[in-house]
């Protein structure tokens, strides 16, 4: 399989075109601040918004592609006006925070998105990729080519970018005492990268996936759940101290917070469909964990796995 990945060298990105290069034909679009080729990818340097740079991509020969980098309304129509004939499928890696907030239910991939405009850059974030599943839509069908949608929740894992775990194991790696919410309502879905990354490539050429949307999304957890699986991943190098958020003594400016932490602030997404059309299942957290505390140990601590 020949597969064009737009973006393709951070976190999610860069594991699948590391995974997906083992058995695959992969080719890396990008502006060439991260080389893919020490994993066997190609590369193509190019801004994907100048339409002269993107007509190389016209005399190739690409089965699938997936796009890691749209941001902006207009990313996806600019990129498929140059893709060659040869394409077929276009997977586009979206995220679940388009589903319309506070509806109080789990929310499957039918569930309605939001229409609401949010302020910040976390909200016009998120208003962009609304646009642009409409427009992936929209294109793909006027070119003849099936569209993917993947909406990851929480992911973590190597290469992670995101202050969320490495964090942790930066601060125990420092010998800081890590204060751990215990009774925090905030409940979330983090996903193993290597999975997601599996998951991405087995639904390229996937005829079940075949103009559908995806949910990325684990089983739901809450702080204590997540550090007790973190600190026993540790082998006790994590020291934490369980503190619970009705003392009225506790002072939460020195919690550290990176996901949701309150009812209100938690959304439950139904991540089956996945695990249903291409058969694979989540690691479980202690072993993904364990796997991350290794890796992002050996960077902060000295010691461990690099790769």
């Amino acid at each position: 399989m020949k597969i064009l990945v737009i973006g393709g060298s951070y976190f999610l990105g860069r594991v699948f075109t590391m995974l997906a290069a083992a058995d695959n034909d992969v080719t890396v679009l990008n502006r060439g601040t991260y080389s893919m080729e020490e994993f066997g990818a190609g590369n193509i340097t190019a801004d994907r918004h100048d339409p002269e740079a993107l007509r190389v991509l016209a005399k190739e020969a690409f089965d699938v592609v997936v796009d890691f980098c749209a941001y902006c309304q207009g990313d996806i129509e600019g990129m498929v006006k140059n893709l060659p004939l040869s394409v077929k499928q276009y997977v586009f890696i979206s995220t679940v925070d388009v589903y319309r907030k506070w509806t109080h239910r789990i929310l499957d991939e039918n569930a309605p998105l939001e229409e609401r405009r949010f302020g910040g850059e976390n909200g016009e974030y998120i208003w962009q990729k609304i646009l642009l599943e409409r427009e992936l839509k929209e294109v793909c069908r006027q070119r003849g080519i099936a569209y993917t949608i993947v909406r990851p929740a929480i992911l973590y894992g190597p290469f992670n970018y995101a202050m969320r775990e490495s964090v942790y194991v930066q601060m125990a790696c420092q010998n800081q005492e890590i204060l751990c919410p215990v009774g925090a309502a905030g409940r979330f879905q983090p996903v193993y990268v290597k999975d997601a990354a599996a998951m991405v490539l087995a639904l390229c050429k996937n005829a079940a996936a075949m103009n559908e949307a995806y949910n990325l999304a684990g089983d739901a957890v809450d702080y204590e759940g997540f550090l007790d699986a973190f600190a026993e991943a540790s082998k006790g190098a994590l020291h934490m101290k369980k503190v619970s958020v009705y003392d009225e003594n506790l002072e939460k400016n020195k919690l550290f917070v990176p996901f949701p932490f309150t009812e209100e602030e938690t959304e439950v997404y139904d991540g089956r469909k996945i695990l249903r059309d291409t058969g694979l299942f989540w690691t479980p957290l202690s072993e993904g964990l364990e796997k991350t505390w290794r890796i992002f140990s050996g960077l902060y601590g000295g010691a461990g796995e690099r790769s």
